[in-house]
């Protein structure tokens, strides 16, 4: 006589696309880089985003009241001890670098409020919206300045391990949190027409030299514009007529941005070269 087999009774397995482990896990790797992809398409699509002018900046400057409030009350105590404290003296004089370099934080703003003044007067969609990387320092400056003069205002934030919050300038529903670094470098280029570059470190100089890198490879194939802001600034960062001596880029590869100086000069720079390239075609 054959032993009856008694089978259990299997529940309902969730589908794959609500299985939390596997979309975390290994496999599902594909599946989040696709969904990084698709979700900003969607709320970009929904929000009617054209194009943006993006802004690169060091996360570390500071506004000029937060870096003048430090200078100061390091200055007060300075100024009761007798005896000056070598580490007191040290902070002290970074205070006064941190206070020098406030100031593109404010031009960041005003470079911002003047670009989104611009795009609100032109009848072709939602054109040229500020987007930044959605940190703190020069990123937040450009959100404020958008935000400040009644426009839309990008950040495509990125997971640190030293969080980085979105600063509060954000537009809620263009608020964007990544974790690939290239997912988010993806929507940097992908919907700019401009960017501005502002002093900053190595996140800065990272993005600035893969757009360059894709430009001169002619990767990028539209017409984008490129500004470095403070020339000062970047010919003591990057010595480019050095690398133009060794013959490690060309002369013809200066072209491929141009140096400003204020957000005025920065503003018209802009407003001539995105109508000549892109609103006189409509």
């Amino acid at each position: 006589m054959k032993k009856k087999i008694i089978l259990p009774k299997l529940q309902r397995m969730p589908k794959a696309y609500e299985n939390i482990d596997f979309l975390k896990g290994t496999y599902g790797r594909e599946i989040r880089i696709l969904s990084e992809f698709a979700e900003p398409r969607s709320r970009f699509i929904k929000e009617k985003i054209k194009d943006t002018i993006v802004f690169f900046g060091s996360a570390r400057i500071k506004s000029p009241e937060v870096a003048k409030q430090n200078f100061e009350n390091l200055k007060r105590r300075l100024a009761k001890q007798k005896n000056k404290n070598a580490t007191l003296l040290k902070e002290f004089e970074n205070a006064k670098i941190i206070l020098e370099m406030s100031k593109y934080y404010e031009e960041s703003t005003k470079l911002a409020k003047l670009l989104t003044k611009w795009s609100n007067t032109l009848d072709h969609g939602r054109r040229f919206v500020i987007c930044s990387g959605g940190g703190p320092g020069v990123m937040e400056a450009a959100n404020k300045g958008a935000i400040i003069n009644g426009g839309k205002s990008i950040g495509l934030n990125i997971s640190l391990p030293h969080e980085q919050f979105p600063n509060p300038y954000i537009s809620e529903e263009l608020n964007f949190e990544f974790h690939y670094f290239f997912m988010r470098k993806f929507w940097f280029v992908y919907l700019a027409k401009a960017m501005v570059i502002f002093p900053g470190g190595f996140g800065t100089m990272d993005e600035l030299f893969e757009v360059l890198t894709l430009l001169q490879s002619s990767k990028i194939q539209k017409d984008l514009t490129v500004v470095l802001y403070s020339e000062d600034f970047w010919k003591k960062i990057v010595n480019f007529p050095e690398l133009i001596r060794l013959g490690v880029i060309s002369a013809d590869d200066m072209k491929l941005f141009k140096f400003c100086n204020t957000p005025e000069e920065t503003f018209e720079y802009l407003k001539e070269s995105l109508t000549k390239k892109y609103l006189k075609k409509i």
